[in-house]
């Protein structure tokens, strides 16, 4: 994930060459299309950005609109918090201009239509960008008020704006004690969302599926082991955390893999 650089007002993302970091491509005020559902697993999504003042070797690709040229390539999508620092980003492939236009955001902008490859840009991830592009991304939970689709992208955004919600925070100490609220976990997305916001409040992430997670309990991601979870609810839990899930040539229920998990990376958990 590429984390660099600060916008303007008003815009909220940037495009910069992957190939070449000094290669800036422009500010962009919005970009319609990009977190839409891919037409299929491979196919690339038609974007609008709208307000944008195209340069570098983006600027040379609207030159050549309907030619082989008309193809700027591989970059990184850098969204922009209020104050134009890079929240977090994603790499996007094979940037095709297909067409340009005068833009109504003002003199000297334009509209760029293009095409471009991107699969972790999952739908729904927007509304939770907004939300911590806002500050309004400051209290645990409301990721309950998203749909189940909607809280796979929560945990997407969790993951690419950690360093900036962190920013530079180190891990708390082992010995800690973090509390697990079980009461709005009913299945494993919502799991991930709730660990996450224990160990690093509001919006934050340890993981979001068991290989994830396992890697976060071995430091770095906020939390040092040993320590306490303290999971509140957790009858509640456990009845919900029914799915059964392969471990070593077996299936086990997915809340009893978690203790077990807990318990080899030295977690002791307190179920209450």
């Amino acid at each position: 994930m590429r984390t660099s650089g600060r916008g303007s007002e008003g815009q909220k993302y940037a495009l910069t060459s992957d190939e070449d970091d000094s290669d800036f491509w422009g500010y962009v005020h919005e970009a319609e299309g990009f977190f839409t559902p891919l037409p299929d697993e491979h196919g690339a999504r038609r974007v609008l950005l709208e307000g944008c003042f195209p340069q570098g070797g983006l600027l040379k690709s609207v030159d050549h609109v309907g030619r082989r040229r008309a193809v700027a390539g591989n970059a990184w999508f850098e969204l922009l918090d209020g104050d134009g620092a890079t929240m977090g980003s994603y790499f996007v492939s094979e940037v095709t201009v297909v067409d340009v236009r005068p833009s109504a955001r003002g003199a000297g902008l334009v509209d760029l239509t293009v095409t471009l490859g991107c699969e972790d840009a999952l739908p729904g991830a927007e509304r939770a960008w907004d939300l911590v592009r806002a500050g309004r991304l400051n209290r645990t939970g409301m990721w309950d008020e998203f749909t189940a689709e909607e809280r796979r992208a929560w945990l997407s955004v969790a993951l690419w704006s950690r360093e900036y919600q962190r920013q530079g925070k180190p891990d708390a100490p082992a010995g800690q004690v973090f509390t697990l609220d079980g009461r709005q976990i009913v299945d494993r997305d919502t799991f991930y969302c709730a660990i996450g916001e224990a160990i690093n409040g509001p919006g934050g992430y340890f993981g979001w599926n068991l290989d994830a997670l396992d890697d976060c309990l071995c430091g770095g991601w906020g939390a040092t082991t040993p320590f306490t979870l303290r999971w509140d609810s957790s009858a509640e839990a456990r009845v919900r955390l029914v799915e059964r899930v392969p471990a070593g040539g077996r299936e086990v229920a997915l809340f009893d893999l978690l203790l077990e998990i807990f318990e080899e990376r030295g977690v002791s958990v307190s179920l209450r």
